[in-house]
């Protein structure tokens, strides 16, 4: 069966409009990132985390500043070379630009975080 050149192209476009859409996936197995707003100015990220599970160090390149504000269990956030705290829900956490840092989940049920990047 020979599929029309035009419906094959359709299909094409109609995937990677999907895909552009699509949440980048974590790295980190149990995280997951749900992005909220993504503009010129800003981008907002809920992230959600399987009980224990761990957000590698990593940076943020493309972003003048970022607050982490822990949402809900118990999370253990990492800033650069300081010792791990226990990030208390509801309280902000500010980092400049390319700060190395990481974060877990400490709990047995599932934590999340806002992240807001201003950029």
């Amino acid at each position: 069966m020979r599929i029309p050149s035009t419906l094959l192209a359709l299909a094409v476009i109609l995937l990677c409009a999907w895909h552009s859409g699509a949440q980048t996936p974590s790295p980190d197995p149990g995280v997951n990132p749900v992005r909220q707003i993504d503009r010129a100015e800003v981008r907002v990220t809920r992230v959600e985390l399987a009980p224990r599970a761990v957000r590698s160090v990593h940076i943020h390149d493309d972003v003048q500043f970022h607050v982490f504000i822990p949402i809900t269990g118990g999370i253990e956030l990492t800033i650069g070379s300081d010792k791990p705290l226990e990030a208390a829900p509801g309280q902000a956490y500010f980092m400049l630009k390319g700060t190395p840092h990481g974060f877990r989940n400490l709990g047995s049920s599932p934590a999340a975080v806002m992240e807001v990047f201003v950029k």
